[in-house]
């Protein structure tokens, strides 16, 4: 497994890759509600 992570740009977000495909891939503004969050993305890899 893999976790890919994009942090500090706009529209941050966290991917989990396994050798099958990707398992779980999410943009943090879902979670935080803030449009282009840029922050690390902590809600998302929860």
């Amino acid at each position: 497994m893999i976790l890919g992570l994009s942090a500090f740009y706009h529209d941050s977000a966290a991917a989990l890759v396994s050798a099958d495909g990707i398992v779980f891939a999410a943009a943090e503004e879902r979670f935080s509600r803030r449009k282009h969050d840029d922050g690390f993305p902590g809600l998302a890899v929860r």
